[in-house]
């Protein structure tokens, strides 16, 4: 009897030690557009490392980086369809089908990858689009101040801009027709040849893309234009079904993990912008810088830009005016130092 009472105890010693060897298994897959080597496709996979470890390897999530499993422009609807359980791609290129999340794209003067990266978690969580309620939202982000970057033509003036083709993507086109040049619409992983092609005589996208995606070999030159500078969103979404299907103790977890990364992708876009400038400056290119006077003739051209995503999304029945009011306000307390956010550190 000794015995048998022995044996039960080493049993229920070793099934409480070693739990996790029969607790269920979590697999997922996760598509990005983002090359293998970009700092953005680091961090996903990173993400990925991490979830798994804060779960004791029940939750693991085989990483495709390069649209190697969808492309950027199918990545969102392949989560909906279960053709991936996570993606990350860009809102915008799908036009039209987030049109309160627009205001990302808007030339607000984007200040930095981190401003913007809070901004964008901060509308999604205030307003709770419906355009995402296909999804479980992980986490969004969105990069540094964008510019004008083209290939042979210095631009000094808005009139210099006047019927340069210039790729884009989606909405980013309205600022760019403000401004007299004639927008491309293009997903990035086509732009460098398109450059080198001549397809398009520019491109717009911020600095740390002349590194991560190499166009500092195939421009001549950035226009800095702060005033005026965009930001563009990224996604980070999840299957509903593939997420519903985990315990709350792993979505938990998972939660906490995405407060984590949103702050670190934000952190990354601001590395990588200074790491893009430093690398366009190697390879003989110039950075040109407009001044106060002509950055605000430029400013004022593109204010239709904000007075068209009001009227479209009042059309909608969406609240864009509450969302750049509240923008607006959030600009503000950066610019005077009193800037805080769970999405900044």
């Amino acid at each position: 009897m000794g015995k048998k009472i022995f044996i039960f105890f080493l049993v229920a010693i070793f099934c409480l030690c070693s739990g996790s060897l029969f607790a269920k298994k979590y697999r997922f897959n996760y598509s990005s557009f983002f090359p293998p080597t970009h700092i953005q496709s680091k961090l996903a996979e990173a993400w990925c490392k991490e979830v798994e470890k804060r779960t004791n390897g029940n939750v693991k999530i085989y990483f495709y980086p390069g649209q190697t499993l969808t492309k950027a422009a199918q990545c969102y609807d392949g989560v909906i369809s279960g053709m991936s359980d996570i993606g990350m791609s860009c809102l915008l290129y799908t036009r039209g089908r987030f049109p309160l999340m627009d205001f990302i794209n808007l030339p607000f003067g984007n200040p930095s990858g981190e401003f913007a990266t809070a901004i964008i978690n901060e509308v999604y969580e205030k307003f709770k689009p419906k355009e995402l309620s296909q999804v479980k939202v992980l986490y969004l982000h969105a990069h540094g101040p964008g510019f004008i970057h083209l290939k042979k033509r210095a631009v000094h003036k808005l009139e210099d801009l006047k019927g340069l083709k210039i790729r884009c993507p989606g909405s980013v086109a309205d600022t760019l027709k403000s401004l007299g040049a004639t927008p491309v619409a293009m997903p990035m992983p086509e732009v460098y040849q398109a450059l080198q092609k001549g397809v398009v005589e520019g491109a717009v996208y911020p600095m740390e893309t002349n590194k991560g995606w190499k166009m500092a070999e195939v421009i001549k030159y950035s226009i800095a234009n702060y005033k005026i500078a965009y930001s563009v969103g990224f996604f980070v979404v999840m299957n509903k079904k593939k997420w519903e299907s985990l315990p709350k103790e792993y979505q938990d977890i998972i939660d906490q993990i995405d407060i984590e990364w949103a702050k670190k992708h934000g952190r990354a876009w601001d590395k990588s912008d200074f790491e893009g400038i430093r690398y366009t400056l190697s390879k003989g290119n110039t950075i040109i810088g407009i001044d106060e006077k002509e950055a605000d003739k430029w400013a004022k051209k593109v204010r239709v830009v904000f007075d068209s995503y009001v009227e479209m999304t009042k059309k909608k029945g969406l609240p864009g005016d509450k969302v750049l009011n509240y923008l607006e306000k959030r600009l503000k307390d950066y610019r005077e130092g009193r800037f805080k956010s769970k999405y900044v550190d």
